[in-house]
């Protein structure tokens, strides 16, 4: 297992470095539920458990912890990848061999001690890999329900991401946060796969709510964090039309002698 070893100064660098990557990607980034977590974030630990669609899962996850809700997050990754890109211990991530089981054990341990205080967020991606969006079942791995039952004092917080296009030329972020999933009565006594099936069928539920408010073009709840404007594009698209239109859409008639 490779313990994380955050950097204050480097987070501070990557987090406007991240902030421009998805204002210069996406159209926007529009969240929804996000009272479920600044108000759990108070009183307890959270667990966030989600979807893994794409490359920019972590990256939009890390931006709303940061910068939104301004929270104390770790995110467990592949060793091999954290290998590869060492740097992502510096913001958070821990390690963790997925073919080891006993190296697994490690570090849902390791992730238990982190999430010690209120403020404190560990980010799991059950699915392990990026899987198609419209994926079913999600295929959750138990990781996240043993992670729940040794962390006995945190709040397991679930959220769904998707990337569409809409009537913007860039793609836009969509994420919705659910509810705290209620605390287990003896939940010490809960299997890991009983509450891997309890986090799946909360995260399927926020996808299914998002295809649903897509479909019906009701993303009112959807609070965007920003919205891109190409000032250049727009300007680009004017400048073409004015070459190629009729030009007397341009010019004055000529009055007859």
């Amino acid at each position: 297992m490779i313990p994380a070893a955050k950097s204050p100064l480097f987070e501070a660098w990557f987090s406007r470095h991240v902030n421009g990557r998805l204002r210069s990607f996406f159209s926007s980034v529009r969240v929804a539920g996000a009272e479920h977590v600044l108000e759990t974030a108070v009183q307890a630990p959270l667990l966030w458990i989600g979807n893994h669609t794409s490359w920019w899962d972590p990256l939009v996850a890390y931006h709303l912890s940061r910068s939104f809700f301004r929270l104390d997050g770790h995110a467990m990754m592949d060793a091999k990848n954290l290998r590869k890109l060492p740097f992502f211990a510096r913001i958070g991530a821990f390690g963790v061999d997925l073919d080891d089981p006993a190296d697994g054990a490690r570090g849902l341990r390791y992730a238990a001690r982190l999430l010690n205080a209120p403020r404190r967020m560990v980010l799991i991606f059950p699915q392990g890999t990026e899987r198609p969006i419209t994926e079913r079942p999600l295929r959750f791995q138990p990781g996240s329900g043993e992670l729940s039952r040794l962390a006995s004092r945190c709040r397991v917080i679930p959220f769904a991401l998707r990337y569409d296009l809409a009537e913007e030329e860039l793609p836009r972020a969509l994420v919705r946060f659910g509810p705290p999933l209620p605390p287990l009565q003896g939940r010490e006594k809960q299997s890991s796969e009983h509450l891997r099936e309890i986090h799946e069928a909360a995260v399927t539920e926020l996808l299914d709510t998002m295809d649903q408010d897509i479909c019906a073009s009701k993303l009112n709840d959807y609070l965007p964090l920003f919205v891109h404007r190409s000032y250049v594009g727009e300007l680009a698209e004017r400048a073409l039309g004015w070459l190629v239109g009729p030009r007397h859409l341009f010019t004055s008639p000529r009055l007859p002698p």
